[in-house]
């Protein structure tokens, strides 16, 4: 079966090299690309052993990885990532070196090989978080503070006391990331206001997970989403075909197109999607109608940049669990049922979800 990557890249595409370089040619190239490598490289230290290489790639989604590498070595598990580009390397380890996740404290660098870090000579402030804390009431919010106490040796330890799992809110479904994509795909943000207006009952059909925290999107099953589903599908099955590939050129941030989602046992369909950012050959996309991003070549991208085809706002929302967490891709495509609590105080438009047991 012909596929989009069939279709465009074949082995005319990589012509040959214009001659022969000679072994010591070969080696200085060799030795160049490999030093361009290192360059584009991070390591992310101190993970946890049972982490998947999906879960990193969530970890590392703002900077796009194009490739993750997991290493575990006895009680110890690190990553490679390939970021593309130094600027991606450095920002990443701005954002991610020294912060907590799954309460270790990562050690994010640009080197390929474990860090050697000195002790310090005296504990250092750290700058305040604001996060996100699983209660029975729900998530409030707090500032974290690292506080370091140095006891005299032998002094008595104090009970350790149970921790409260800490949770940051998605990229993607924060607000300010949210605004910019309903202002460039649909021109307004109605969808955001309408959002915080559901509550009681409802039943939610699962479209994607964040793993390991209770932030999920779904689609909330109403005569008004079966109608929209209809209508949008239907008009995209009768114009795929007909929509012209994107030129290379075309292809960057906030460009609006179609791209091949995989939903589930039902096969590959072609959907509203936003460009989130290009790397090379690759483009970053966000299915703005599954709450979904994914890594997909330039050339298999369609224009859909007709306003016809987004008149329909999203199908899809996001959620956040009140009690446990989605860590099952199987819910993915399956129906939740309980009842809307309200909404996180900071992200207003992030509803709060009480699965019913």
């Amino acid at each position: 079966m012909e596929t989009c990557f069939s279709r465009f890249w074949s082995s005319g595409d990589f012509p040959p090299s214009a001659g022969p370089l000679g072994k010591k040619g070969e080696a200085e190239e060799q030795k160049s690309l490999r030093v361009k490598k290192r360059e584009t490289q991070v390591y992310v230290g101190n993970l946890p052993l049972d982490i998947s290489e999906e879960e990193i790639r969530h970890l590392l989604k703002d900077f796009h990885p194009l490739h993750v590498h997991r290493v575990r070595s006895g009680c110890k598990c690190f990553a490679f990532a390939d970021l593309g580009s130094v600027q991606r390397v450095a920002l990443a380890i701005q954002e991610l070196d020294g912060t907590l996740f799954h309460n270790r404290r990562l050690h994010v660098n640009s080197n390929t090989s474990a860090p050697r870090r000195p002790p310090d000579p005296a504990p250092r402030p750290q700058e305040p978080q604001v996060l996100e804390r699983a209660s029975g009431g729900g998530f409030v919010r707090i500032t974290a503070y690292l506080q370091i106490t140095l006891k005299a040796p032998g002094a008595p330890r104090e009970p350790a006391r149970p921790r409260t799992p800490l949770f940051a809110v998605p990229m993607e479904m924060r607000g300010t990331f949210l605004a910019q994509l309903l202002r460039e795909c649909f021109g307004g943000l109605s969808w955001l206001a309408a959002l915080c207006r559901a509550g009681g009952d409802a039943g939610l059909l699962v479209t994607s997970t964040v793993p390991r925290t209770p932030f999920f999107w779904a689609m909330h099953i109403t005569e008004t989403l079966h109608r929209d589903m209809q209508a949008l599908f239907g008009a995209l099955a009768a114009a795929e075909e007909r929509q012209p590939f994107l030129q290379e050129a075309a292809v960057r941030r906030g460009a609006r197109c179609l791209a091949q989602h995989q939903l589930g046992a039902a096969g590959p369909a072609w959907n509203r999607c936003w460009v989130v950012d290009r790397v090379d050959a690759w483009a970053v996309v966000l299915f703005v109608d599954f709450g979904q991003s994914a890594t997909v070549p330039v050339r298999c991208l369609r224009s859909l940049e007709g306003d016809d085809f987004w008149t329909i706002p999203p199908l899809t929302q996001p959620f956040m669990l009140e009690n446990g967490i989605l860590s099952s891709y199987q819910l993915t495509h399956h129906i939740l049922k309980g009842k809307i609590t309200g909404a996180l105080n900071l992200e207003p438009h992030i509803l709060k979800f009480e699965e019913l047991r």
